[in-house]
This record gives C-alpha cells, structure tokens and sequence, in this order.
C-alpha cells in the first residue's frame, strides 16, 4: 500500500489540466479546514469548492470496484473505511460552506473538468450547492 500514489495519480493530473487550460486556477493537495490531517485533491478556496478524484479500488465504486480473493474481510473492511472517512469528510466541507464534487477515476477528464467548471461557475454565481457527485451530473 506504500506504493499507491497519494496525489499526482493520471486522473489528477488529466483534470487539472484541462481545468488550467480552460483558466481555472486552483490549490493541490490543500488540507481540509477543521481536520488537517485529510487532504482536498483540488481546492478553489476562495469559492469553497472542493475536487476529489477518487480511485474505483480504494473507494468502492460500484461499477469499477473489484475485492481481492485473499484476506477478503480486511479490505472489505479498508473500504469501507474509506468511504466512511469520505462521507465525515463531505459532511465537515459542507458544514462549513464549502461544495463537495466527487469524481471517480474512470470518469473522462473531459466530462470531470466540465462538471468541475459548472460548480465553479454556479459558486461565482452565489449558488450555493452541498454536494455534487460525478453520478449525479444529469441534476448539473
């Protein structure tokens, strides 16, 4: 586990990117306010908009996630630990104003930076959402 990128993974960087083409600046790997142990994998911190990239393996996702054969129970465990740690994580940037985008990795960078530029867009706007996830881009 050592070996697995923390930050700079190619889905990062894709979608940041696109997102400094299209003139969007931003902060990497910015701590989270209130828990700063916990990283944001790309904050706009004066719009309150928070970019997470999160890995089908590490993160359960439901179309991607696999579960290794051998000490099964274990990482059925660190998964859902994970996604625990994501959800208090979502609930603290929201509680504090900030909004929430939650991108998986297999999403194409392109359709990820267009859904990070909307937020963005609508937070400079004075909308103000809590939560927007990859998956539920059609509501966007």
């Amino acid at each position: 586990m050592s070996v697995a990128r923390r930050r700079d993974t190619a889905p990062e960087i894709a979608l940041r990117r696109l997102l400094h083409a299209d003139g969007l600046r931003y902060r990497v790997t910015y701590p989270v306010p209130g828990n700063r142990r916990r990283t944001i994998d790309i904050a706009f911190t004066r719009l309150k908009v928070a970019v997470f990239v999160d890995g089908c393996f590490w993160h359960g996702c439901p179309e991607h996630g696999t579960s290794p054969q051998s000490n099964s129970d274990w990482w059925a465990a660190k998964v859902a630990a994970n996604q625990a740690r994501d959800r208090d994580t979502d609930c603290l940037l929201e509680s504090l104003g900030w909004a929430v985008v939650r991108i998986w990795e297999h999403e194409p960078p392109s359709r990820a930076a267009d859904i990070v530029t909307r937020v963005v867009d609508r937070r400079r706007r004075g909308f103000s959402p809590d939560h927007f996830d990859a998956m539920d881009r059609g509501s966007l």
